[in-house]
This record gives C-alpha cells, sequence and structure tokens, in this order.
C-alpha cells in the first residue's frame, strides 16, 4: 500500500483507506493513487490498498489482505503523523465489497469511523452466473463466506451507500438490499443515487466527503473532499496535481495498467510514502 501525506506538519491527523475495484481481477493502487490528491489537500493522511488478484488467489487471501492493512494502519499510522482513532474507508466496485470486511462481525470492534461504498457488491451469488464465472470462478463457498448481504456488521460505522443513476439495475438493486440490511442492524446508514453517472462514470459530480466524522455527499463545508469522479471509473482522470514530486509520482501511475501480479501475499510492512512538497 502506499500513503500519501499533507503539506506541513502532521500531528494524529485523520486517515483515509481507500480500496481499488476491478472485480477483484484487475488494477492496482497505482491505477487509483490520483484519489490521494483530495484527501491530502483536505489535510489527512491517504493510504492506497493494494492486493493479489483473482483468480490467481482466491477471494480469501484477498480479505486477509485488506484486513491486515487495516491492522497495519492501526498499529503504524501514528508513528507517520496520523490518528487510528479518525480512520475512514471508501471503495469502489469489488473495492466497497473489500471495504465492507472492515467493520463486518469479523472485525468487531471495527475501529472504522465511517465507509463510503460506492458502486459496491454486496451479493456475490449472482455473479456467479455472470461473465465473471469464466473468469474468477467464484465458488458457492467463497459466495457464501464472502458476501456482505449475509453479515452482521459494527453498529457503530456509519455508511454511505452510493450508486449512479445509469448503473444497471442489479447495483441498484444490491444497494437497496444491503442499505436494509445495514439499517435493520442499527448502523447509520445512507443510499444516495447520482445522477448521470454509471459504473464508470468520470465527468464532475458533487462533492463527497467527511463532515464531523461521518462521510457525506453534498455542498457542506468543512469536509473532507472526494468527488465521486476520483472513484468512479477504471480510466484514471488527468487531474493536475500541484506538488512537483507527487505530480511526477501520478503521472507515472497513471500510465501503468498491471492487470496481473505475482501470487502470494501482499506485504503491508513494505509501505510507499510520498510527502507533498
Amino acid at each position: 500500500m502506499d500513503l500519501f501525506f499533507p503539506e506541513g506538519k502532521r500531528d494524529r491527523l485523520p486517515v483515509h483507506m481507500f480500496i481499488h475495484g476491478g472485480y477483484w481481477r484487475m488494477f492496482s493502487k497505482r491505477d487509483y493513487s490520483y484519489v490521494a490528491e483530495t484527501v491530502t489537500n483536505a489535510g489527512a493522511i491517504a493510504v492506497i490498498v493494494d492486493y493479489a488478484l483473482m483468480p490467481t488467489v482466491r477471494m480469501a487471501r484477498i480479505v486477509d489482505q485488506v484486513r491486515r492493512a487495516k491492522r497495519w494502519v492501526f498499529d503504524n499510522v501514528a508513528h507517520h503523523g496520523g490518528n487510528p482513532g479518525l480512520l475512514t474507508v471508501s471503495g469502489h466496485s469489488a473495492g466497497a465489497h473489500l471495504a465492507t470486511m472492515l467493520f463486518d462481525g469479523d472485525e468487531r470492534p471495527s475501529g472504522i469511523k465511517a465507509a463510503l461504498l460506492l458502486g459496491g457488491l454486496y451479493d456475490l451469488k449472482p455473479l456467479q452466473m455472470s461473465f465473471l464465472a469464466a473468469e474468477i470462478a467464484i465458488t458457492n463457498e467463497e459466495a457464501r463466506r464472502f458476501s456482505p448481504i449475509d453479515h452482521s456488521f459494527d453498529p457503530s460505522v456509519d455508511v454511505d451507500i452510493l450508486v449512479g443513476a445509469d448503473e444497471t439495475p442489479p447495483f441498484h438493486s444490491q444497494a437497496a438490499l444491503f442499505t436494509d440490511h445495514l439499517d435493520t442492524q442499527g448502523l447509520t446508514v445512507s443510499r444516495t443515487t447520482l445522477g448521470g453517472a454509471n459504473h464508470n462514470e468520470q465527468r464532475p459530480r458533487p462533492w463527497l466527503g467527511w463532515h464531523q466524522g461521518r462521510v457525506t455527499v453534498g455542498p457542506r463545508r468543512s469536509r473532507l473532499r472526494l468527488p465521486p469522479e476520483a472513484l468512479l471509473g477504471a480510466t484514471v482522470l488527468q487531474s493536475s496535481v500541484a506538488a512537483s514530486r507527487c505530480r511526477q509520482r501520478w503521472q507515472i501511475f497513471r500510465h501503468r495498467s498491471p492487470y496481473r501480479k505475482p501470487a502470494g501475499d501482499v506485504d503491508v510492512d513494505v509501505v510507499h510514502a510520498f510527502q507533498r512538497d
């Protein structure tokens, strides 16, 4: 995973983890490092998480990797000027699915303040009959163990579920069902439809962000701003980045698309850190 830092002195800053999508089978942290720009501009530490890809590894390995990444943040981010007590998470598509694994019943108390789930996949069973059957072949055991719609969750986490208005019907139905699932468990949860957006939308949209420890949507002030176009889409935006060293790094990341990685665990003890200066 990569850590990106805001300018200036770091002292118990909020921390935000982002988990990329790609149906568990493509993309990497490098393709989404640009998300860190809006996080660091807001004065928080950005953690862009990586994971091995299916079908080289199976779902259990990926879930373990993102959970270990969270534990690394809890154990180490204070040494980098962050406050592990102000940790939030977001993810897009498969990344939204993986983000739920950071505050489900196996991770309670989760330590997650809030979660933003965008275009997520919360019931894996229908995917066994989709185009993914030939690509990653989700097993019955994986669908049973790793479908968030069947999990219990930490009731202290505030959750915002977002879906593009132009998404296909299964994304809307899964978002609605998962919203109800969390609500019945006592979580504070909201569901928002982003007008004119689809699963790969990149046009400017209303700001997403944090407000008083909660991931929110709308024009409110004093928030960590994460524009939906920074989360929606497999192709990286060509947004400008101030700070020369980060600009060079992000420009390199924009033009890399490693669709496969070697088998084995992601080493969460190896962290690349970038200071904006």
